[in-house]
């Protein structure tokens, strides 16, 4: 009689393709969260369309005018050029110096966007965050 157990060679594996899936799922998701992180070095405080922005003239503020035709006016008054270089020069003018002065962009609607883009990148530029963007409030029923 024969009392010696059996061994049996089993060949085990296991299925890397659920596995493979998810880290490459991760990966994407890393690569496109990171992404968004590095565009956003610019903080903009947007106002409420439909709530009243309470005015605080604590400190000086740069007034910036976008047309509709893509013009800036800062101030109160037209630029010479339109192009990121002038506008840096007049916010230095008006901050004299100081990053931490609050620009206040009022864009027409039907103002060409990379205007409005150029303003952000001349105030990123000089390194100023303090952005708030002017909306007319909402006509709704009252």
């Amino acid at each position: 009689m024969n009392i010696r157990p059996q061994r049996r060679t089993r060949n085990l594996w296991v299925d890397m393709t659920p596995l493979i899936d998810v880290v490459f799922l991760l990966l994407i998701f890393f690569m496109v969260s990171t992404t968004f992180d590095k565009q956003q070095q610019l903080k903009v405080d947007l106002p409420e369309a439909s709530a009243k922005a309470e005015e605080q003239h604590q400190q000086k503020t740069i007034e910036v005018v976008v047309d509709g035709k893509g013009r800036f006016y800062v101030g109160g008054r037209e630029l010479v050029t339109h192009d990121v270089e002038t506008l840096k020069r007049a916010f230095k003018k008006i901050s004299e110096g100081k990053p931490e002065t609050p620009i206040r962009v009022t864009a027409d609607r039907r103002a060409p966007f990379q205007s409005v883009v150029e303003v952000m990148d001349a105030a990123a530029q000089l390194g100023m965050q303090r952005l708030s963007f002017l909306t007319q409030a909402a006509a709704g029923p009252e």
